[in-house]
């Protein structure tokens, strides 16, 4: 990786996109330091602060934005509508004929879909950005109210410029993610987002210190955390090791061309193959369990009972409670096999290899064929989607054994660190490639 980086630096026009990208990311971070107004963020903090504690469903929001969602800044929602707004119409593409025909248009079609996205990005801002304003409208801390006017005209106004300031943030972020994508070195929103996550990396390191002095103040009851920082330390590069292996595995399906008779010239005969990656739906399946299992936790920002059967539900449902383990772990394996069955259809990849003259070695061609590629997908699938819940079930099972909560770097930020960095690295190797290839006429 460092290679690499060496390597595109030395090239002027590489160089170029190096140093936007980074302009942009640097302008992420003073966004995420410039204050909506009409907020107490005094009070917003211990709020937040509170919430992280007790692993609410917002504390993983202000990871993804690097901290800015806790300080109600400009990029306080960071690219989750736009993440969101893309699955909505990946799952819209497959589901709708219109804009499945839309995606098989090329160039133009891709377009039309990116603006609808777009429009979508900016509605799911709204509508995040409108029900983030309730909830601070709702809240104190320690009899401090958060937003500073409650009352009268002074409210309605303070209220449509903090929520149309949030919405601005997001479109503005979708914004310089498509500047990154066009003059940078491209994955924009993904770089926006690893740059989010990375900048929580101080927090963690003085949290671990935190646990470490506390270890050091009375040994006697938390002397166990001399062993546990430690460990945390090793799982932290473990997990990336496992990371970057499971990213790089694939299963190579063998491929043999028959050979046929051209005029005078004998074409196909060739060996290759289909290559299927173990971990092919990424961290989306992730997304989708965590985005469905923060519904009883963000009810909670609004209700809290204190007994009863619904205090007893949302306990369950808790990002450290039994319930949200077991749940978390049924749905990233549902999800999984789900985004590979929109993605991939055994039928199709069969028929393209019969109208290639392409067989499996072993397989007859037809349904014999689809019924072989469908047993390789999900046994794939699910090697991906264990692997998957492992990554994201590890930091919960390491906080209930150890103690040590509110550790930020959990398994859904380091897939999207490592995936994130491995995919730019490849992206500036093509470019590389590209500039180094010899045309015919060299």
């Amino acid at each position: 990786m460092l290679t690499t980086m060496k390597n595109a630096w030395a090239i002027p026009d590489l160089r170029k996109k190096i140093l936007f990208t980074l302009f942009i990311i640097v302008v992420f971070r003073f966004g995420s330091v410039i204050t909506v107004p009409f907020l107490n963020v005094e009070a917003l903090q211990g709020l937040m602060g509170q919430i992280g504690e007790s692993g609410n469903a917002l504390g993983y929001l202000d990871m993804l934005s690097g901290g800015a969602f806790a300080n109600a800044t400009l990029f306080a929602m960071s690219v989750t509508p736009y993440i969101n707004s893309s699955i909505i119409m990946q799952l819209l593409t497959v589901a709708l004929p219109p804009l499945e025909r839309l995606a098989k248009e090329g160039e133009e079609g891709r377009k039309k879909i990116a603006s609808i996205t777009r429009y979508g990005t900016v509605v799911l801002g709204l509508v995040q950005g409108t029900a983030f304003y309730f909830y601070l409208y709702n809240s104190s801390f320690e009899g401090a109210p958060i937003t500073m006017f409650n009352k009268g005209w002074e409210q309605i106004f303070s209220a449509f410029v903090i929520i149309f300031t949030f919405t601005a943030g997001t479109a503005l972020l979708m914004w310089m993610g498509e500047q990154i994508n066009k003059y940078g070195i491209g994955n924009g929103i993904s770089i926006l987002l690893f740059s989010g996550i990375v900048a929580r990396l101080p927090h963690t390191i003085n949290l671990l210190g935190k646990y470490l002095q506390t270890a050091h103040q009375d040994p006697a009851n938390y002397g166990k955390f001399y062993a546990f920082v430690p460990l945390f330390v090793i799982l932290f590069l473990a997990v990336i090791w496992v990371i970057v292996l499971m990213n790089n595995s694939e299963r190579r399906i063998p491929i043999q061309y028959a050979k046929r008779m051209v005029g005078r010239k004998m074409y196909g005969g060739q060996s290759s193959h289909i290559p299927l990656k173990v971990a092919m739906s990424g961290v989306l399946p992730i997304i989708f369990a965590s985005s469905i299992l923060s519904i009883p936790s963000t009810i909670q920002l609004f209700t809290n009972p204190t007994k009863g059967f619904w205090k007893s539900f949302l306990d369950a449902f808790s990002s450290t409670g039994w319930m949200y383990s077991v749940m978390y772990f049924l749905l990233i394996i549902m999800f999984a096999y789900f985004y590979v069955a929109i993605q991939y259809n055994p039928i199709e990849m069969a028929n393209n290899l019969r109208q290639s003259n392409g067989t499996i070695p072993g397989v007859r061609p037809g349904k014999p064929t689809s019924d072989f590629i469908a047993r390789i997908l999900s046994k794939i699938t699910l090697i991906g989607a264990l692997f998957l819940a492992a990554i994201a079930l590890l930091p919960i099972l390491f906080g209930a054994a150890t103690g040590m909560h509110n550790l930020s770097l959990g398994g859904t930020s380091l897939i999207i660190l490592v995936g994130v960095a491995l995919d730019t690295v490849k992206q500036m190797e093509s470019q590389m490639m590209m500039r180094h290839y010899k045309g015919f006429l060299d």
